[in-house]
């Protein structure tokens, strides 16, 4: 705990059970607002933050972070999850934080990270009276079939895989799609890819849903699309990209959240790419004797900061 902040534990009530949670808030004489972190793909505990907490907390604001279920020491099983279930904790979470000393009540939002972003959306959609605001980092503007369908092919090029091998991995990327949006059990469908493990784009294809879990979470919110969820924000919304982000369609992101987002020419929100940052917003790979505060992109704090202050 530094001077000038104070760090609390508590819990997110859950489905799962009650998931471990942290409060970092700075130290202020006045009500902050609050962010809720929402986390992106894969398990996630509060350990695995590093310094964003401590970063977001720079910016004026309170942020709680918490467990993902069947992650550090919570109980659950993310893989059993929907994006709908996620978007239940995250609001979960926001009345943990509405409640805390210190936090303004009337102001607590959202901060995902790349599946995350999904996730805050469709909160922010399912109880529009709850959030104050939305931020998202490497947020996609697409669905999620359709942003690891640009992220595959991208990679495969990166890679070199191209000709008849570039075709066949695609063709697979469909073909697994098509398959999961009828129904048909994951595990059958994983089993019938593993007959290609010897192709030279397996690993990529395979990446995001290496077992029949992680391909049913893939299946169950693969069509959830942020068209759909932006009209209907009630609250400002702060998309942020990386210009060399290749895990997300930068630029058809941005070009579908300013065409479906409401009022956004009237500075309510606000859409920002920062060249030369990566999915994390970061600019370079972690370097000795650098903090990494340091390698995040130039004028995402202050952004940030200004538009908690709007």
């Amino acid at each position: 705990m530094g001077a000038d902040f104070i760090v609390e534990s508590t819990v997110v009530p859950s489905g799962a059970g009650d998931l471990r949670a942290a409060v970092r808030r700075p130290r202020s004489d006045r009500l902050v607002p609050g962010l809720v972190f929402v986390d992106g793909s894969g398990c996630g505990g509060i350990e695995e933050w590093g310094g964003w907490p401590e970063w977001i907390s720079e910016c004026g604001a309170a942020a709680l972070v918490h467990d993902k279920p069947g992650c550090g020491k919570s109980p659950g099983d993310w893989r059993t999850q929907s994006f709908a279930d996620r978007a239940g904790e995250a609001l979960a979470a926001v009345e943990v934080l509405r409640g805390w000393r210190g936090v303004d009540r009337h102001r607590i939002g959202l901060i995902g990270w790349s599946q995350g972003g999904w996730v805050s959306l469709l909160a922010a959609r399912t109880s529009p009276e709850a959030i104050d605001r939305v931020v998202t980092i490497s947020g996609p503007g697409v669905s999620m079939a359709e942003q690891e369908r640009m992220r595959i092919d991208s990679w495969l090029r990166r890679d070199g895989v191209d000709g008849e091998d570039h075709a066949e991995g695609m063709a697979w990327v469909d073909e697994q799609a098509r398959r999961l949006r009828s129904g048909e059990p994951a595990d059958q469908v994983v089993d019938a890819r593993r007959q290609y493990a010897d192709r030279p784009w397996y690993a990529v294809v395979t990446q995001a849903t290496p077992t029949p879990a992680t391909a049913e979470f893939f299946a169950r919110s693969m069509d959830v699309d942020p068209a759909e969820l932006l009209p209907a924000l009630t609250c400002p919304v702060l998309a942020l990209f990386g210009g060399d982000d290749d895990s997300v369609p930068v630029f058809t992101s941005v070009a579908r959240i300013a065409a479906a987002l409401p009022d956004v020419g009237r500075d309510r929100h606000g859409i920002a790419v920062f060249p030369g940052a990566d999915h994390g917003l970061f600019t370079g790979d972690p370097r000795p004797g650098i903090a990494r505060r340091d390698q995040l992109a130039a004028g995402f704090l202050p952004m940030l900061t200004a538009f908690l202050e709007q």
